[in-house]
């Protein structure tokens, strides 16, 4: 048996695979079972060496490249079968990697992460500044291009993303007046459902042109530009102080030799009695690396932290951790709805960019649904104060809140300042 065909054997369990090789031999792998579509893929004759040579790179090159074909079933299905036989929590995955392999990604690593300001931009760039037709083909209305949050069975992506900007803002303890930063703004789309919430004036910062030019458009199409503000800024150059602070999707782009620097500049910013609130993909186990696809293709710089590496960003910093919440499924299921409106909107993205491009973006996407599903990814919002008294005794007042912000009906804060 040739040596991928004995990874496969080791790999597949449940479920079946059933492999043609580039000389047209075939073979099957694994045992038929109902919760697994089950699929069978096509090598070129160049896939088996490409995958001996680089398995998570060479595997998505090859893919992308069409040197392996899906012929039964679709990459997502594909990736859920090697995922689901080899689950974070199980701890014997064949598909983790070789000691030395990790001991060279480790070093590689540590020379790519220090994210300096001069490549911060261009980082950024790299991946955001993509065109917005393409951003509008797969996320919600609102672009909100992080996770999303099923707060019922069955919700789909809008109301699921209307939901996370309830659930986050709920969090932050919002009163009339007060002032807010929001730090990777995106396009825009929390900054401007706080004002319209709660009447705080934001300030929202992205290191992102193309995000920035929309951003600032759809505020002054709301006719509120002169309450939420969006600057091209890094948020180490940031100047005055606020009442909250607001981070969504971007703390995975600092880089964690400036964790330190991140939170001691936060801590500079926020007023005496301020909240941060802080939202980024986490690993559920320790620190690791970004795997070589992700680098090369989708977030150059990008780094998902450890809760433990986090901690030593505020640890001594006389900051009180004041809430942690571990969104374990919510990150998985929206990738999902994005695969899928990726999928439907093939057509259109073949003509925006190419195939390759097209099949990429699937391999992107499937590869991140499934480490939310089966990996060891997780989302954590985590809440910070400079004050032990800032917040509530409990968490009752975000479920309050929260039920607040998503019945339209209520009289929200910002219409309770204005009566007063």
């Amino acid at each position: 048996m040739a040596l991928i065909d004995r990874f496969f054997a080791r790999a597949i369990k449940r479920g079946q695979l059933t492999v043609i090789h580039a000389d047209g031999t075939r073979q099957s792998f694994g045992e038929a079972d109902p919760a697994l579509k089950p699929v069978t893929i096509r090598f070129g004759a160049g896939a088996t060496r490409r995958i001996l040579r680089d398995p998570s790179l060479g595997a998505a090159e090859a893919f992308m490249d069409g040197d392996i074909q899906v012929e039964q079933g679709e990459i997502l299905d594909l990736l859920i079968l090697f995922a689901s036989n080899n689950r974070w929590e199980d701890n014997d995955s064949v598909l983790f990697p070789s000691a030395f392999k990790k001991a060279v990604d480790a070093v590689m690593f540590r020379l790519g992460r220090i994210n300096m300001e001069r490549r911060s931009k261009r980082n950024v760039a790299h991946h955001y500044d993509l065109s917005g037709k393409l951003y509008d083909l797969f996320l919600d209305t609102d672009r909100q291009y992080s996770c999303a949050y099923f707060s019922a069975p069955g919700i789909g992506l809008e109301q699921a993303q209307l939901d996370k900007k309830a659930h986050i803002v709920a969090k932050l303890a919002l009163k009339p007046g007060m002032k807010v930063l929001d730090i990777g703004c995106g396009w825009g789309g929390m900054a401007l459902y706080i004002h319209q919430k709660t009447g705080a004036e934001v300030l929202g910062v992205t290191l992102s042109e193309e995000q920035l030019k929309v951003a600032r458009q759809r505020a002054a199409d709301a006719g509120v530009a002169d309450k939420v503000k969006f600057e091209l800024i890094d948020y180490r150059h940031v100047a005055g102080q606020f009442d909250r602070i607001v981070s969504v999707g971007m703390f995975e782009h600092v880089g964690t030799p400036h964790y330190r620097t991140f939170f001691r500049k936060v801590r500079e910013l926020l007023t005496p009695e301020g909240v941060m609130l802080l939202h980024t993909i986490g690993r559920a186990g320790g620190p690791g690396v970004t795997d070589a696809f992700t680098l090369k293709y989708i977030f150059p710089g990008g780094y998902i932290p450890a809760l433990s590496e986090i901690a030593k960003g505020y640890e001594g910093l006389r900051y009180f951790m004041t809430d942690v919440e571990v969104l374990r499924l919510h990150y998985a299921e929206t990738l999902r709805h994005w695969y899928e409106r990726t999928v439907a909107a093939r057509d259109a993205i073949v003509a925006l960019y190419d195939e390759r491009f097209y099949r990429m973006w699937c391999f992107y996407l499937a590869g991140c649904h499934v480490s939310f599903k089966y990996g060891g990814l997780v989302n954590y919002q985590l809440q910070f104060s400079r004050s032990r008294d800032a917040l509530p005794l409990t968490r009752d007042y975000m479920v309050e809140e929260e039920r607040t912000l998503r019945e339209p009906h209520k009289v929200t804060l910002r219409q309770a300042g204005q009566a007063g």
